[in-house]
Parts: C-alpha cells; sequence; structure tokens
C-alpha cells in the first residue's frame, strides 16, 4: 500500500492529541485534585502537605518545559543536532505517566513527592511535543484549526478522575485504589493513542521542528521583549487559576459541609475545559490572539471571584463553569501566538511560556497555604488568596491589550 493512505487523518491526529493531553494533563497533574479530600480524610496529608505535593509536581512541569525550551542548545553544545523524534517523546512520556500514577498507590509518603516532581516533568513533555507535532502536521495538512480540538484533553481527563473520584467516595474506597484506578484508565488510554505517535506519519517526514510550508512566507521573528512579554503574560495565568485548581473540593466542603453536589464542581470545571476547547475551534482565524487572551483571562478572573462573592452551590457551579471555560482556550491561542512570533523556533517558543506559567503555578499553592496559616480561619485565608489570583488574571488581561496596542499584529 503506497505510504500516504497510510497516513493518520487530520481527525485522528487531533483525537491522538486530544487522548495525549487527557493522559498527561488531566490525569498526570490534575488527578490529584479530586483525590486530595480523600488523602486528607485518611490523614495522609494536610493543607501544608498537600501544598507541597502539588508545588513538587508544579515544579517539574517548570523544570520539563525548560528541558525543552533549551534542548536545542543543549544538543548543539553535546554534538547531537538539534533534531528531536516528536511522537517518540509522547510515547516515553505517557508511558512514565502510567507508571508515576500506578506509584501513588503506594503506601510511601515520603515518595510521593517525587513521583510528583516526575510527573510534572512527564505531562511537560508530553504537553509540549504533542502540541508542538500535531499543530503542525495539521497545518501541513490544511486543518489548523482543528488544534483547538486537542485540548479538549486536559477537561475530558478532569471530567473522568472527578466523576471516578466522585464514585470512589461514595463507594468509600481509598485514595490508593483511584490512583491504581487512574493508572489503569491512562493506560487503557494511551494504547489507544499509541499508533498515530509515529515519525513515519509525520508529512513531510521529518524530526520535530514546528517549520510548516508557510513559515518560509512568514514576517521576521518578533523581538525579544514582545515574546518577553508574552511569556509574562502567559505566566499570570498559571498562579491566576492554580489555587481554584488545586483546592477546589477542599474550599467547597468548607463552605458547603454535607452538600452532595460536592464532588461534581471538579467535573463540572472539566466540562467547562471541554467547551471552552470545542468554541475557540470554531472562531474565525484572523482576529488578534492577543485581544481573544484578553477576553479569556477576563472570563477566568470572574470565575476565580464568583466562588468568593457568592460561597453558594451556585456560586461554585458558575465559578467552576467560568474558570474551564478558558483553561485550554488560553493555551491553543498562546501556542499559536508563539507559532506567529517565532516561526522557525515554535518548540523553544512554546517552552518558554509554558515554563513561565509553571513559574505562577509554584507560586500558588505556598502563597494559599501561608495565607490560610495567618488567617482567622482556613476560609479566610482561601478567600483571599482568590481574591489575589482573581486580581492577577485582571491584570493579565489589561496587558495583553497593552500588548496588541504596542505591537500590531504582522501575519
Amino acid at each position: 500500500m503506497d505510504l500516504p493512505n497510510r497516513l493518520p487523518s487530520p481527525l485522528a491526529i487531533a483525537l491522538a492529541g486530544l487522548v495525549s493531553l487527557g493522559v498527561a494533563m488531566g490525569i498526570g497533574r490534575f488527578a490529584f485534585t479530586p483525590l486530595l479530600p480523600v488523602m486528607m480524610a485518611e490523614g495522609t496529608v494536610s493543607i501544608a502537605g498537600a501544598s507541597l505535593l502539588a508545588s513538587a509536581n508544579y515544579l517539574g512541569y517548570l523544570l520539563g518545559a525548560l528541558a525543552c525550551t533549551f534542548q536545542p542548545w543543549i544538543a548543539r553544545r553535546l554534538g547531537w543536532g538539534t533534531g528531536v523524534n516528536a511522537p517518540r517523546m509522547v510515547r516515553g512520556a505517557l508511558v512514565a505517566t502510567v507508571l508515576l500514577t500506578l506509584g501513588m498507590a503506594l503506601q510511601l509518603p515520603a515518595a510521593w513527592a517525587v513521583l510528583r516532581f516526575a510527573a510534572g516533568v512527564g505531562s511537560a513533555v508530553a504537553f509540549l511535543y504533542t502540541s508542538a507535532w500535531c499543530l503542525e502536521q495539521l497545518a501541513r495538512r490544511d486543518e489548523p484549526a482543528m488544534g483547538a480540538l486537542i485540548y479538549v484533553g486536559p477537561g475530558a481527563g478532569i471530567v473522568a478522575s472527578g466523576l471516578a473520584a466522585t464514585a470512589l467516595v461514595a463507594a468509600g474506597a481509598q485514595a490508593s485504589f483511584g490512583w491504581v484506578t487512574f493508572a489503569l484508565l491512562a493506560a487503557a488510554l494511551t494504547a489507544v493513542a499509541w499508533r498515530v505517535f509515529d515519525s513515519r506519519h509525520a508529512v513531510p517526514a521529518a524530526a520535530v521542528g514546528v517549520g510548516s510550508s508557510s513559515a518560509a512566507a512568514a514576517p521576521a521573528p518578533a523581538s525579544g521583549t514582545e515574546v518577553a512579554a508574552l511569556g509574562f503574560a502567559y505566566g499570570l495565568a498559571g498562579i491566576g487559576y492554580i489555587i481554584t485548581a488545586t483546592f477546589l473540593p477542599v474550599i467547597a466542603r468548607q463552605a458547603l459541609p454535607g452538600s452532595p453536589w460536592l464532588d461534581l464542581f471538579w467535573p463540572l470545571f472539566g466540562a467547562g475545559v471541554m467547551l471552552g476547547a470545542v468554541l475557540a475551534s470554531r472562531l474565525r482565524s484572523g482576529g488578534d490572539l492577543r485581544v481573544r487572551l484578553a477576553a479569556c483571562y477576563a472570563v477566568q478572573a470572574m470565575g476565580v471571584a464568583a466562588s468568593v462573592v457568592s460561597p453558594t452551590l451556585a456560586g461554585f457551579a458558575l465559578g467552576s463553569l467560568l474558570l474551564g471555560l478558558p483553561f485550554t482556550a488560553i493555551t491553543f491561542f498562546a501556542m499559536q501566538e508563539a507559532r506567529r512570533l517565532r516561526p522557525a523556533s515554535a518548540p523553544s517558543t512554546m517552552g518558554l511560556l509554558t515554563a513561565m506559567y509553571g513559574v505562577g503555578q509554584i507560586a500558588g499553592p505556598p502563597l494559599a497555604a501561608w495565607l490560610v496559616a495567618r488567617s482567622g480561619s482556613a476560609a479566610r485565608g482561601f478567600a483571599l488568596s482568590l481574591w489575589i489570583a482573581s486580581g492577577i488574571l485582571a491584570a493579565g488581561a489589561l496587558l495583553y491589550l497593552v500588548l496588541a496596542r504596542a505591537y500590531p499584529a504582522r501575519r
């Protein structure tokens, strides 16, 4: 059979990317959130311990992103060339995610921080190489808008892990059983996407390096100042959302003790993520992505504030939905903006943005833990940290508008 006839379709590539990010992000990173109340009820972690585990994961995510950012430079220094087999990197990161998730089931609390750190590294590698390879292959197949569907994956993973955790809580299962369940789910999903991530499926067959056919006609790369400003603005989203994303089930339990709906706020957040990614795929091309990013930040700022303004069932439900809607749309727009600014070195630029995002994520949980420890009550400490996060998101929205005015888009 002729090779082109065996190449995966654009939809197959988008779905494989969706599954990959669902495993790496929805399970590898965020399965910890719905299991946190169970672990706290078992007495295996405290608020401070949960903050440590979350920050270890985010530190791993940061260092993984930095490694991907500087990979071309490191490879040149060592004489290895700059090419990377992106599909192979994705496969390796997904296998690591399965094993590290399974490792959390072991009753070895002293090792949990190391496991969460390593899971963060794996999720960054999977995210960046999945994004770079899938977006490039879709662009080469003249289906760039379909790339937004890839970012449905984290939301799908969040929904799956959230609903599974709800069932486990209802059944009175231990957290270790939950980690095993998530590891098996990650293994099954990895098997589904495995075939597509093959370097022989690239068009044209080449190593990673996001340089699509349109790159030759692209304008000169943007200035370092413009790229740095984009990275800083993107990093603000990391600290802006992470407190809610880490402690949402805990905050809801404190505000609505005994409510039967507590465990559904996290899946609702995931549903919002999925819906937002689908809506982003339906937007017409040609608009300034920084204006779209500003709108997304504004929506998230309202979502973070909603649960503080109205700590009720409706307030948490609305806040979860508004926080989730722009969650991966922000990532999609930012990664596309990175491709626009630096078309010849998009993976490294994507890595820089992801690293800045990781810095924000690392700062969020310790900030919340510090405020909780020094406030009159946990509820007051969480409320203050959420107000700060909402303000940071609003500042990020303003910064994008300033960038759009200072640096008109060149397409």
